[in-house]
């Protein structure tokens, strides 16, 4: 693609990065094919050629974005499977990532947008100012059909039927590994994750310690700005993420890490392109740094040698996380270790489609979204599966919406096959010693917590 920007342009450093993005653009359309927004809506505008057209003219004009182009660049997902379809390379995450960072800063939104973003940024990333927005979500529930505005009804509907108990594991503080300590890491314990399911940390801790790891919960560590960042927000996510940074510095300064494992795979994402975000910054060589050894839970348990499991009589359709399959190229490893746990793996009829959770796109996008989570959960479903397994905690609140079917993180069912307990999510649908009970009805049972079954402080 020919692009014009002026010198004056290209000394910006975001606008020459985006220049060297639009110049590898081909308008071949391949992207289309693969595009969610686009499958539902039809649009050339939503998709990525579309959009990459409308961010190449707002950008190259320096112009004020119009109500046109802000709505088709908002409805964009940010799955990235255009990126794995692409064969030039377009990288289009950084392409709009600078356009929302753009509209940011150049567009008077509605009011009731403003306010509605502000309120976002203001409580996902903070767990315990999303446990009491969770609450009164539950209060409001029964009232979300006389919401006029289908956002809000999107967020009462959002809350989870039993809100876990505060998980002390995910307090800084470090794990001592119960086998020969074979790598010290440091945990990302994530911010919507805490106040949604703290099984998923539990499980990571105890599978980790039994494999021989040291769990570090660095100080001063949280969310990975990745929910601001991708509101265009660009001043409140590099300051978040910036915390990241300096907390897994110390450590990697002081005892050493040999890797930060995450088990959110949208914030995997994230972290892995910290070394972009700071580019030219007093963080730059840390930020390098520290999304250098950044690892997806499911890179790491591949180099740890986890035990072969006996077969199991249990079919578990796996749900490949866009931020996972697209935004950090991991394909086969979770399949890889599943099936090595003992279960028997199956998936879903165009399992590179997103399921329309997308960070805060569910709450923003709710009839965009709530299209692309029934026809996932459909695909789901026609495999007959007794689990659902994901890599990604709005994935899984999504996709356990709108089914009966248990819905548990990888790790969990890799905890549970190695030692671990029962996983909370399968309630009286799956007992302790694998057996279906097809007359169960699955529930979070809260009580079975980490407490039965803690690991080492170490001191």
């Amino acid at each position: 693609m020919q692009t014009t920007f002026t010198q004056d342009q290209l000394n910006d450093p975001a606008t020459a990065r985006s220049n060297e993005i639009l110049r590898t653009c081909v308008h071949c359309g391949f992207c289309t094919a693969t595009c969610p927004t686009y499958q539902v809506l039809g649009d050339e505008l939503d998709s990525p050629r579309g959009r990459i057209y409308l961010i190449k003219d707002m950008l190259e004009n320096a112009r004020k974005p119009d109500e046109k182009t802000v709505k088709h660049i908002d409805r964009c997902l940010s799955c990235l499977a255009c990126m794995t379809t692409c064969p030039s390379g377009v990288h289009y995450m950084h392409l709009v990532d600078h356009a929302r960072e753009y509209i940011e800063e150049n567009y008077d939104r509605p009011l009731s947008d403003r306010l509605l973003r502000w309120m976002l940024a203001r409580i996902l990333p903070y767990p315990m100012r999303f446990r009491v927005a969770l609450l009164l979500a539950k209060i409001g529930a029964p009232f979300a059909g006389l919401m006029p505005d289908p956002r809000l009804r999107a967020m009462l509907e959002m809350a989870p039927k039993v809100i876990p108990p505060v998980s002390r594991n995910d307090d800084p503080q470090s794990f001592a590994p119960t086998a020969p300590k074979k790598k010290r890491v440091a945990l990302m314990t994530g911010c919507a994750q805490k106040a949604l399911n703290t099984d998923i940390n539990d499980a990571t801790i105890r599978l980790l310690t039994r494999m021989g790891c040291e769990v570090v919960v660095a100080e001063g560590a949280g969310c990975c700005g990745a929910l601001t960042h991708h509101m265009g927000k660009t001043s409140e996510s590099h300051a978040t993420a910036a915390k990241n940074i300096d907390a897994w510095h110390r450590e990697m300064q002081g005892q050493g890490l040999d890797a930060i494992v995450i088990n959110t795979s949208g914030c995997g994402t994230t972290v892995k392109d910290y070394g972009h975000m700071f580019k030219g910054t007093d963080h730059a060589e840390k930020a390098a740094a520290v999304s250098e050894i950044a690892m997806d839970i499911s890179e790491l348990l591949m180099t740890l040698d986890l035990p072969k499991g006996e077969k199991k009589n249990l079919t578990v359709a796996y749900h490949a996380a866009c931020s996972l399959q697209h935004g950090q190229q991991i394909k086969t490893h979770p399949k890889d270790l599943l099936k090595a746990a003992g279960f028997r793996i199956v998936e879903p009829r165009d399992s590179h489609l997103c399921c329309g959770s997308a960070g805060t796109y569910n709450l923003m996008q709710p009839e965009i979204s709530k299209q692309l989570k029934q026809r996932k959960i459909e695909t789901l479903e026609a495999k007959s599966p007794d689990i659902i397994a994901a890599g990604n905690i709005g994935c899984m609140m999504q996709i356990g919406s709108g089914t009966d079917v248990p819905i548990v993180h990888t790790v969990e069912l890799l905890d549970w096959a190695t030692g671990g307990p029962t996983p909370p999510a399968f309630g009286d649908k799956i007992d302790a010693n694998g057996v279906v009970n097809p007359e169960g009805t699955a529930k979070l049972a809260s009580d079975a917590k980490l407490s039965a079954t803690k690991v080492p402080l170490l001191r």
